[in-house]
């Protein structure tokens, strides 16, 4: 006998944590797929930022604080572990300072900038060294992604009755009911896919023509520094300003990024901009690049990690740059939307291509469209 649900979300990831948490949050049976043990994509490759600094003001930073609030929310649940940590954005370029003043003055933000004696006060990892100033945001938060996803499920399971169904793949959907690759089926009224850079297993030609695609980011992992900051601020180089919407707005932005094309253009072939975030046990992610569509390949580029590197002792000082720990991940992006969203057929949805914002975003996108589409 095929098990019938309210609704069935396939993708263990954050998206697909998202939807089947507002769906419980409306009372509905929600049963949960994702193919491997754990969460294992996206979801698990980055810094732990949740960045409301970075998205476009209006809608989508609307959006961007809801989901912080639900970030609030399930901390307070006990579903996981949160710092509010806030972010540095920091300058040491004259351009960089501009960019960061012209910021504040849009009134959009809950930013300040600071001098730079301040901004060490924040944080000992920024290089004082040229240092002309940063831009403090309070909103960032920071979470473990190692274990975020797999806490969130736990906690749908024995406090939301989510039925997970880890090591199941759904291999295809026909009139709302879903095949697994081991045979078995369920049956829902409602199926939200939220398949993570996976373009192909289910809708692969709705997904081939939704304007999607592939990023691969490189990163890395710093050994424990023996100086360990209480919610050490996130920290953004000048770097950052031209790879997020948010910053459009800002007139010497376009100065900045001409600076950079001449001076150092291997920066925009391997779209390198670098942060940091210090945990508590002292381990420090460090990223990333950003590489798309025919450009990917398996294999991780020690220049790209070099090119990191250099970058990043511009930007902060570390008393062990010992790397303990590189990988990459890759997401699904869509170059206009803040997620795509589609109903391939009737009762069938699909939210896939938060790009790099799926932490940031998931759960504001996620509340917003139970709130309108899928909540009808």
């Amino acid at each position: 006998m095929t098990t019938h649900y309210d609704v069935a979300i396939i993708g263990g990831g954050i998206v697909g944590l998202a939807n089947a948490w507002m769906a419980a949050r409306r009372n509905l049976k929600v049963v949960l797929f994702e193919r491997t043990s754990v969460a294992q994509g996206a979801s698990v490759r980055n810094f732990g930022m949740i960045w409301p600094v970075g998205q476009l003001a209006g809608e989508t930073l609307t959006m961007a604080m809801r989901s912080r609030d639900l970030w609030l929310e399930l901390n307070a649940a006990g579903a996981v572990e949160l710092e509010e940590c806030g972010s540095l954005h920091v300058a040491h370029q004259t351009d960089e300072l501009a960019v960061l003043e012209e910021f504040c003055n849009l009134g959009s933000y809950e930013v300040s900038m600071h001098t730079p004696a301040e901004t060490l006060q924040k944080s000992s990892l920024v290089n004082p060294e040229g240092l002309l100033g940063a831009m403090w945001s309070p909103t960032e938060l920071r979470v473990d992604p190692r274990t975020a996803s797999a806490n969130i499920a736990k906690w749908l399971a024995e406090s939301q009755d989510v039925d997970t169904q880890f090591n199941t793949p759904i291999v295809g959907i026909d009139k709302k009911t879903m095949t697994a690759a081991d045979g078995r089926q369920w049956s829902a009224d409602k199926i939200v896919i939220c398949s993570g850079s996976d373009l192909q297993t289910l809708y692969p030609d709705l997904l081939q023509q939704s304007g999607l695609k592939l990023c691969k980011l490189q990163m890395l992992k710093s050994i424990a520094q023996k100086e360990t900051i209480p919610n050490s601020p996130h920290i953004a180089s000048g770097l950052t300003l031209r790879h997020y919407s948010s910053f459009r707005e800002c007139p010497s932005l376009q100065t900045l990024k001409a600076r950079i094309a001449e001076q150092t253009p291997e920066l925009d072939q391997y779209g390198i901009h670098v942060m940091a975030s210090q945990f508590s046990n002292g381990e420090i992610i460090l990223g990333d690049s950003h590489e798309y569509g025919d450009d990917i390949t398996p294999f991780d580029s020690l220049e790209i990690d070099d090119l990191l590197l250099r970058e990043l002792r511009k930007v902060i000082c570390l008393e062990d740059w010992t790397i303990i720990e590189r990988w990459h991940g890759i997401y699904a992006k869509h170059s206009d939307l803040p997620v795509y969203q589609a109903s391939p057929e009737p009762g069938v949805f699909v939210m896939v291509g938060p790009g790099g914002a799926g932490m940031t975003m998931s759960f504001g996108l996620a509340d917003h469209a139970w709130n309108t589409t899928l909540g009808n």
